[in-house]
């Protein structure tokens, strides 16, 4: 896997990220972009995260930077600390895929770098670099990881949760002992699962057999109000009801946005059609933090064409929109918002991100423009609790469900060719949708390629952005008829790459 950049950084085998080429692009960094007071510098729990960490560190101060350290903590937390000193900053972390590949993510002062920022980084690599005093001694900063915590505490109150018992799986996430005591400092009882000294790649979005049966023998044993955890960095949520049921990043992404009053909603195409029966302006993107971002910003920047909706005076309590009659196979009309609007992102990943200062119920919940796993877990929690139950408080969102899977080792350029072949060619659609009892309504090219049924079911096929892997993500108006597509176009996916 030669490193290459995705929709989340740099990514590469670990025995690729050589310290020449980690050297090269944090170098390429500091000279394309701004720094602003320096550049603090965090990683992930991966064995080999520590070492590209001390490079980063070099690279960086051989640059001239004032560089703070800030160990090991979760990317919104180095992002939130990054923010308030306004500086740069670089996370060494593979996020979700296995510990064996490993990667950067980078940040200007503003929050992470956009596209451009990504097109001006590239061009900058392999060119001279100018003659550069060294920074000074590398700063150590131990208080990231808690002012993250008291961000939250502080806007949600401390007996948020009292009286609720809430299981983490602790696994190898950064971010896990931060997890619980945000969760225990918000009144909560916490029962830790599965914490382990080995990495685990816990995808939050495309959740393994395993993980789901853990978690539903978690539920079954311990009388629990749901279960949470993330992913190896932190960015993405993942969140499990009493009985072990999964709840949908995307549907976490709504209930955050309908409770902190969101008007302007940003999310891409593959998170599900009930957005647009919840909220009023719904802007649709490709699949990436990065487009999530420039269509957030865009959206704050334009004049506003209708009004937006007020936030809740109870934002954690009232009840949601009816669930819509027919889903949404194209994406809407871009709405237009105006500058200060309160406008929210987040992906079916569950990373939700805040574009504007919002108000908790105890308190002032400032902008974060990058994906946060903690803030919708702990929005979900508060919401369930005030409706009696997270599966209650689930079943309030419009009925439609999303479910994702991957193909592993499929060549990039083959997953390409393949869904290439089937948007040029009618026919061979209808052959991969015959034996999945579908028939084609419409088609969306936003990222991939997206088909609605006439049934009202979606089959999403998309190349990975970083990753030897053919993602596919259904949609159905129940959670079983969504994962039941899923394992169907998996199988009729992969006997096509077999022919």
């Amino acid at each position: 896997m030669t490193p290459s950049f995705g929709t989340s950084g740099l990514r590469g085998l670990v025995t690729a990220l050589t310290p020449d080429l980690v050297a090269g692009h944090v170098t390429a960094f500091a000279r394309a972009c701004p720094m602003g007071t320096g550049l603090f510098v965090g990683r992930d729990l991966r064995p080999s995260s520590p070492g590209l960490a001390a490079v980063v560190v070099q690279a960086a101060q051989a640059a001239g930077l004032a560089v703070t350290d800030c160990g090991a903590l979760p990317t919104p937390a180095l992002a939130l600390a990054a923010l308030q000193a306004g500086a740069a900053a670089v996370m060494v972390t593979g996020s979700h895929i296995p510990a064996d590949r490993n990667g950067l993510k980078f940040y200007t002062p503003l929050g992470e770098i956009t596209k451009a920022d990504e097109t001006a980084l590239l061009a900058a690599l392999g060119t001279a670099p100018g003659a550069a005093p060294p920074g000074p001694a590398v700063a150590v900063n131990d208080r990231a990881g808690a002012d993250y915590v008291a961000r939250y505490v502080g806007a949600f109150g401390p007996g948020a949760l009292a009286g609720w018992r809430v299981g983490v799986y602790s696994h190898s996430a950064v971010g896990r002992d931060l997890l619980i005591e945000a969760l225990a400092a918000l009144g909560a009882g916490v029962v830790d699962l599965g914490r382990s000294d080995i990495f685990v790649p816990v995808d939050t979005e495309a959740v393994d057999p395993a993980t789901r049966a853990r978690l539903r023998a978690w539920a079954a044993a311990g009388d629990m109000a749901a279960i949470v955890s993330t992913d190896g960095d932190g960015d993405r949520p993942l969140m499990a009801d009493a009985t072990g049921r999964i709840v949908p990043g995307d549907v976490l992404g709504q209930i955050a946005a309908a409770a902190l009053g969101a008007g302007v909603v940003v999310t891409p195409v593959s998170s599900n059609s009930g957005a647009e029966s919840r909220f009023g302006d719904v802007i649709r993107t490709r699949i990436g933090s990065p487009h999530v971002i420039a269509a957030m910003e865009r959206a704050m920047a334009q004049p506003m064409a209708q009004p937006m909706a007020q936030p809740m005076a109870q934002p954690m309590a009232q009840p949601m929109a009816q669930p819509m009659a027919q889903p949404m196979a194209q994406p809407m009309a871009q709405p237009m918002a105006q500058p200060g609007a309160r406008v929210v992102g987040y992906e079916a990943n569950g990373g939700f991100l805040l574009g504007f200062d919002a108000a908790g119920p105890a308190g002032p919940l400032p902008a974060l423009m990058t994906r946060d796993s903690l803030l919708p877990l702990i929005v979900a929690l508060v919401a369930a609790k005030a409706a009696g139950g997270l599966a209650l408080r689930v079943a309030a969102e419009p009925a439609r469900f999303t479910a994702s899977g991957r193909l592993a080792g499929v060549p990039t350029a083959r997953s390409a060719a393949l869904v290439a072949a089937l948007t040029a060619d009618a026919g061979a659609r209808a052959a991969f949708l015959a034996p999945l009892d579908g028939t084609e309504a419409d088609m969306d090219l936003t990222d991939g390629l997206r088909l609605g049924l006439r049934d009202g079911r979606i089959l999403h096929l998309r190349p990975s952005g970083n990753a030897p892997e053919l993602r596919l993500y259904t949609e159905a108006a129940d959670p079983a008829a969504a994962e039941a597509l899923l394992d169907a176009g998996l199988a009729a996916l992969a006997a096509r790459l077999q022919a």
